[in-house]
């Protein structure tokens, strides 16, 4: 940051409401956490944010405070669901879950980079982040499937099992391909062909 955007930063940070300054404090510092884990200090995402470090305390009551509302940020459905919501219908079912296996990837490895540093570093946490903000890892994967069945309700007709079970089905293996680590990458759209046309060449005889 350089220190005319970090003056900018402190200038403007104190107009903002508590919620605000505390969700600015929370993005600021989730990239920190993924890289340096629980050993952040205070003192390094108050520079980042540009706001003096008592800034964090009035939000947070201690550091503990600030880093599981991140790891209940990185873990929040939210974001997934806004770009699964905005998601061009229509375009064709492939395309439609190619790019919903690109923001789910995306959320999924932000969740992994996150909980794995604060693991490596030795924090615990004896509950499941989500419930910070009021939606445990049950209501978090509901709301995740009910998007991909929006997505897949257009071709109704064309599926053999009703949307909704589809897309537990395929929520099930973007989230289990990440712990395939001896086996090749697919990329997206082999993904989503994979899934969608089955792993026989030319389709069963």
């Amino acid at each position: 940051m350089t220190a005319a955007r970090e003056q900018t930063t402190r200038r403007r940070a104190p107009g903002m409401l508590p919620e605000q300054r505390r969700a600015m404090i929370i993005q600021t510092a989730i990239p920190l956490i993924a890289e340096y884990g629980a050993s952040v200090t205070t003192a390094k995402v108050a520079r980042a944010a540009g706001v003096g470090e008592g800034t964090i305390f009035r939000v947070f009551a201690d550091k503990d405070e600030l880093l599981q509302a991140c790891l209940a940020e990185a873990f929040s459905p939210e974001h997934a669901i806004r770009e699964l919501g905005a998601i061009d219908m229509s375009q064709p079912l492939p395309d439609r879950l190619a790019e919903a296996a690109q923001s789910l990837q995306a959320h999924l490895s932000r969740m992994g980079a996150i909980a794995g540093s604060l693991h490596a570093s030795g924090h615990r946490s004896g509950k499941h982040p989500g419930t910070v903000r009021g939606a445990g890892r049950d209501e978090s994967t509901t709301r995740i499937r009910e998007a991909l069945a929006h997505l897949m309700e257009p071709d109704r007709a064309k599926l053999r099992q009703p949307p909704e079970q589809i897309a537990a089905l395929f929520f099930a293996l973007l989230f289990t391909q990440p712990h395939m680590e001896d086996e090749p990458a697919l990329t997206t759209q082999e993904l989503v062909e994979l899934f969608l046309n089955g792993a026989i060449a030319g389709g069963t005889k």
